[in-house]
């Protein structure tokens, strides 16, 4: 199982608790959900305000390098493309709920009982997830291994020829 952003949460919950369907584990720019090493405020602000990033091109533009960082710090266009200018967060009310949900959920208490092979995948230049969150991450689950690439919170996307090969071996290993 392979899960992205708050998809890594989903992830965690999944591996912990239905353990028999889930061989290995791949968690990319992902934390603890509620109970983690924050992002700074001024990213924050911007992950609660989408409607304005997903309906305003000009202002996507200007904030998807602070908020993604990586190489969306020098082609903003490129991760805003990726993004489809800003349209695939889906409804404002469902990422809403989703917000909502990372808030009331965390995965510390049960990472421990996690047994499956995990490798866990960070950029050092995420601004919404920190590093720290990773190495976390690395330290509870027993069976992980930590990646860190050179690069943002859409690193899976923007730095795929990269990270593609990584996540191919661990999940192809023995």
């Amino acid at each position: 199982m392979l899960g992205i952003s708050w998809g890594g949460g989903v992830a965690q919950h999944f591996a912990a608790f239905w353990r028999s369907r889930c061989r290995r584990l791949v968690l990319v720019a992902t934390a603890t959900g509620s109970l983690m090493v924050p992002a700074k405020p001024s990213v924050l602000v911007h992950m609660v305000l989408p409607p304005r990033r997903q309906m305003d091109r000009e202002y996507l533009y200007r904030v998807v390098g602070g908020v993604f960082g990586g190489s969306a710090r020098r082609h903003p266009e490129r991760v805003a493309a990726a993004m489809r200018d800003g349209d695939w967060l889906g409804s404002p009310l469902g990422y809403v709920y989703q917000l909502a949900a990372a808030a009331g959920w965390t995965s510390l208490p049960f990472l421990p009982a996690i047994g499956q092979p995990a490798l866990i995948v960070a950029g050092d230049d995420d601004p919404i997830i920190p590093l720290a969150n990773a190495r976390l991450m690395n330290l509870l689950i027993p069976r992980s291994r930590l990646h860190i690439y050179h690069g943002g919170h859409l690193g899976l996307a923007t730095e795929a020829a990269e990270l593609a090969p990584v996540v191919d071996a661990f999940l192809a290993a023995p």
